[in-house]
């Protein structure tokens, strides 16, 4: 851009920033956005300082700030968006992955401490699968019987759990049993 060019602007700009900014003012709440508004429509016109007509100037930079003020509008109404996202966002509980591996230190801690036979039914019921019939089949033993055994393991390994550390509390740690309680 030349001399000129810096001359041109610089008239424009004393002779139509009081129209501009009155005109903004009254469609945008808030001192600070207007005069970002503002700002932003001198800007664009200083760019394109050879697409703004000569005998239209003011209806020029009215069109320039109307289509930024629907830019400012479509982004605070974003912006509006964003934050009603978060904040139902934070009803949602995220738990800390350390609690779980605490908790699962704690079972570890209370199956450990059961006799071997309370292990073994529980480990043929939790970790291998096997159905009630199946598992007094492995054990020798008649379904009833097995039944039996594993209520009885279920309630020391309750036992076992409630006895240990605080800092995992027994839902927690029932939870990660997946179905022991049940």
């Amino acid at each position: 851009m030349n001399t000129s060019d810096e001359q041109r602007f610089t008239e424009l700009y004393r002779e139509h920033h009081p129209s501009v900014q009155a005109y903004v003012r009254r469609r945008l709440d808030g001192a600070h956005a207007v005069d970002d508004v503002v700002a932003d429509v001198f800007l664009t016109a200083w760019r394109r300082l050879h697409e703004v007509p000569g005998e239209a100037v003011l209806p020029w930079l009215y069109a320039t700030a109307q289509r930024l003020l629907a830019n400012a509008r479509r982004g605070e109404q974003r912006r509006v968006n964003l934050v009603e996202t978060v904040a139902r966002q934070r009803s949602h509980h995220v738990s800390d992955p350390a609690d779980d591996v605490t908790g699962q230190l704690a079972v570890a801690a209370a199956f450990d401490a059961l006799r071997q036979q309370d292990r073994d039914v529980l480990s043929l019921a939790l970790w291998e699968g096997l159905t009630a019939r199946q598992a007094a089949t492995a054990l020798g033993c008649a379904t009833a019987t097995y039944h039996v055994r594993l209520h009885r393991a279920r309630t020391r390994l309750r036992q076992q759990l409630a006895a240990s550390s605080t800092s995992t509390s027994t839902a927690q740690r029932l939870t990660i049993l997946g179905g022991v309680d049940a």
